[in-house]
């Protein structure tokens, strides 16, 4: 028998040897990833070529610095609260008033709304933007009406640019014809498309460029982060800039209190020459349900967007406290037109990725890297934060939210909704309907009209319940039907501070 002798590895020769191991693979996954890229381009002939390059481009930057990732993006013990001086309160640029003519600043604006979405989990098909939320508007008449009553009232012209993804493009260009004697004047560009890349092999799943049949879930938009290099890559921003527009107001296409706000435009407009802010993020007081919302911090000295993904598992329930983080991000954005075009081409916008995973139809575990178009906020000079009021935060992601929207809460008009002045709070009510409330045809079809919810403070409805007309719901409404009953609420009923259970056809009120 024979004793070999091994000489023990150093900590440190170990760690070295590691890196070394993991340089190897980083490499080698990303040489994998560029020959299938390359294999991939070549099914594709002209204009689709140079469009998907110009994607694979973006795509790669995004994938090395993905394998490079170590660990959490931010240390804890770097993060602070922003200086008071860089979150302006709304209601101090408010009594700073408006310039005798806002046309000026207008004329230099452009609006931007992310219309990449579709309203597969409100049992909708087609893009989000054409669902009817307000006396039969949809989301994008709303948004039309809103710009057109700007460019009619101040005499100016206010573009609507859409950002849509591969998914809404075509549906949106068809829909927009209808708009063409409206006095806005809309323009469109697509978000990338990038390959979602399987989780074990870290390659692309696609086989080739096409998008029907078995392709079909093989592509996804990388989120809208996308924003800057799509915008550029389409021609549309130098355009904008060469027609002497200087910012864009972003926001959600469904968010309906992302409205053009004059006096943050004029704050905007207004700030010193040696300090021109090129950055707005419009931020909002927090509650229990917004815990989950990214929050602007100061880190290295920089404004900073911090979302709940980038937050190490030990500080998450820190990170939802409503006392330390105070504030959350509506996506409602202001930014400069120049410094888009300054940042994408030095290629310094370095935004957090997000690693989302996915499982697709056929059972395969996929990821998809994804940005936030607010997390750029650290690249630009002189960012702020506004906080607004949350009247300027109305997103309808749920039925729960198109009840609020559609009901007399709110009073419509020239595209706006703003809070009835009937409604003795300022906030809300707290609305929570269940899962036969889901789609949109199926709630609809519960409700012969929409109740009076002036006085209503909260509303829970689960199981099988339908709404005769002129119901009135007050104070706190709970409303079960158990698994195989029914509950029908009369025509006129009242119902203040009650609970309803059971299987009643007629209700005795």
């Amino acid at each position: 028998r024979h004793l070999t002798l091994i000489a023990p590895i150093s900590r440190s020769g170990h760690k070295a040897g590691m890196a070394e191991f993991q340089e190897k693979l980083r490499l080698q996954h990303e040489t994998s990833m560029h020959k299938e890229l390359e294999k991939l381009l070549t099914t594709a002939k002209g204009a689709e070529q140079e469009i998907s390059k110009k994607d694979f481009e973006g795509f790669k930057n995004l994938f090395h610095r993905f394998l490079q990732v170590k660990g959490p993006s931010v240390k804890w013990d770097k993060i602070h609260k922003p200086p008071e001086d860089l979150i302006h309160p709304y209601d101090k640029i408010k009594a700073q008033g408006l310039p005798d003519s806002v046309a000026a600043s207008l004329n230099k604006l452009v609006v931007v709304k992310l219309n990449g979405g579709l309203g597969t989990s409100m049992g909708c098909k087609g893009p989000k933007s054409v669902i009817s939320v307000r006396n039969e508007n949809t989301f994008l008449d709303l948004t039309v009406h809103q710009i057109e009553h700007l460019n009619k009232t101040f005499n100016v012209d206010v573009p609507l640019v859409l950002m849509n993804s591969f998914n809404t493009d075509e549906d949106t260009k068809k829909i927009l014809q209808k708009y063409t004697h409206h006095r806005v004047h809309i323009h469109t560009f697509n978000q990338s498309r990038y390959p979602r890349i399987n989780k074990e092999s870290l390659l692309p799943v696609a086989k080739d460029l096409g998008m029907h049949g078995d392709h079909a879930d093989a592509w996804y938009p990388p989120g809208h982060g996308d924003i800057y290099a799509s915008f550029y890559n389409s021609g549309l921003l130098d355009q904008l800039i060469a027609a002497g527009k200087e910012y864009i107001f972003v926001s959600n296409i469904d968010n309906l209190g992302a409205t053009v706000d004059l006096f943050i435009l004029n704050h905007l407009m207004t700030q010193p020459k040696d300090k021109r802010c090129e950055f707005i993020m419009e931020v909002t007081d927090k509650t229990r349900a917004d815990v989950k919302g990214g929050t602007l911090i100061q880190y290295d000295d920089k404004l900073r967007l911090l979302e709940i993904a980038q937050v190490p598992k030990a500080h998450v329930d820190e990170f939802k406290s409503v006392t330390k983080f105070k504030i959350f991000n509506t996506n409602n954005l202001w930014i400069s037109l120049a410094a888009i075009k300054r940042l994408h081409e030095k290629n310094t916008m370095d935004m957090e990725i997000i690693v989302n995973p996915k499982t697709l139809d056929g059972g395969l575990n996929v990821i998809q890297l994804e940005t936030a178009v607010g997390a750029a906020i650290k690249a630009f000079d002189n960012a702020l934060g506004v906080n607004v009021p949350r009247s300027r935060f109305l997103p309808v992601k749920t039925s729960s939210d198109l009840l609020l929207v559609m009901s007399n809460l709110y009073s419509l008009d020239a595209g706006s909704l703003t809070m009835s002045k009937k409604r003795e709070f300022p906030s809300t009510p707290h609305v929570k309907l269940g899962s036969s409330f889901t789609k949109v045809h199926d709630f609809l079809t519960r409700f012969e009209s929409i109740p009076d919810m002036l006085e209503l403070d909260h509303l829970t409805v689960s199981g099988d319940v339908t709404f005769g007309k002129n119901v009135s719901l007050k104070g706190t409404v709970i409303i079960i039907a158990n698994h195989g009953d029914r509950i029908d609420i009369p025509a006129g009923a009242v119902l203040e501070n009650k609970i309803v259970s059971g299987n009643l056809r007629i209700l005795d009120h």
